[in-house]
């Protein structure tokens, strides 16, 4: 598999760096996990937005999301698509109420209420725990803690496993979603402080905890807040988990 960070910014787009969104390919099949505010440039540097096999997004705040807009868009009015978007809706794991939020998103006035059903262009398939398989890859999605209804999800191709936290606070899922992960992409929105808001995001020192008693083999620190250090953050993590520790950076790609 090869992961592309094409955004990392923490809850909301920073000076010059898109919010959350990551490509992963494999055996010429590839899918997006999230979609965040400036991700569908990014994406398009990469890779031709029509030849995605899947979209999968974890949660549906903006950082995360925003960007189907205008991927409804390009699938919609593109003037010389390679085939016809309507006969070949673009599948969106997501969870339950994406249909209905995104849709309002794309068109919140009332004189538009027919341009919210995206139906035309995106297939919507509800996120539930448990496994699925999406070309080549065997994508188990587990519950995770956040305000919001939200998912982690362990991909594996192969015999390669990619672990992805998505946005959460501790919880028990972690361990199993981050078991023996070749690569553990996990969120660290800031330092760690003593009275963190519950069940909202993990520190750096909780995401190295995190990859140490999960036994993965490397980790990955994304989703840092900009108002935050980011080298503080990595470094807790780096501290926490003896293993390789990275920070994600748009742009660059990981081999897993």
């Amino acid at each position: 598999m090869l992961l592309t960070i094409l955004g990392c910014s923490g809850s909301a787009p920073g000076p010059g760096a898109a919010a959350s969104g990551y490509l992963i390919e494999a055996a010429g099949a590839s899918i997006v996990v999230d979609l965040g505010n400036g991700t569908l440039a990014a994406l398009q540097g990469h890779r031709d937005p029509f030849t995605l096999d899947a979209l999968l997004l974890s949660h549906l705040h903006p950082d995360h999301c925003a960007d189907v807009s205008a991927l409804t868009v390009l699938r919609r009015y593109h003037p010389r698509p390679p085939y016809d978007t309507r006969a070949r809706r673009l599948p969106v794991h997501a969870p339950q109420e994406a249909a209905d939020r995104l849709g309002a998103a794309y068109a919140p006035s009332a004189a538009e209420r027919a341009e919210t059903d995206l139906s035309d262009v995106l297939d919507f398939q509800p996120l539930r725990p448990g496994p699925r398989r999406i070309g080549p890859f065997e994508v188990t999605v587990f519950p995770v803690t956040h305000p919001c209804e939200a998912y982690g999800f362990r991909i594996r191709y192969e015999d390669r496993v990619l672990a992805y936290t998505g946005d959460t606070g501790p919880c028990p899922e972690l361990d199993e979603l981050a078991a023996g992960a070749d690569l553990l992409l996990a969120e660290a929105t800031w330092p760690d402080h003593p009275n963190p808001t519950p069940d909202l995001h993990l520190s750096g020192k909780q995401a190295g905890e995190l990859a140490k008693s999960a036994g993965a083999q490397r980790l990955l620190v994304t989703h840092v807040a900009s108002w935050f250090d980011v080298d503080e953050v990595v470094g807790e993590a780096a501290e926490a988990f003896a293993g390789p520790t990275l920070r994600a950076v748009a742009g660059h790609r990981h081999e897993v």
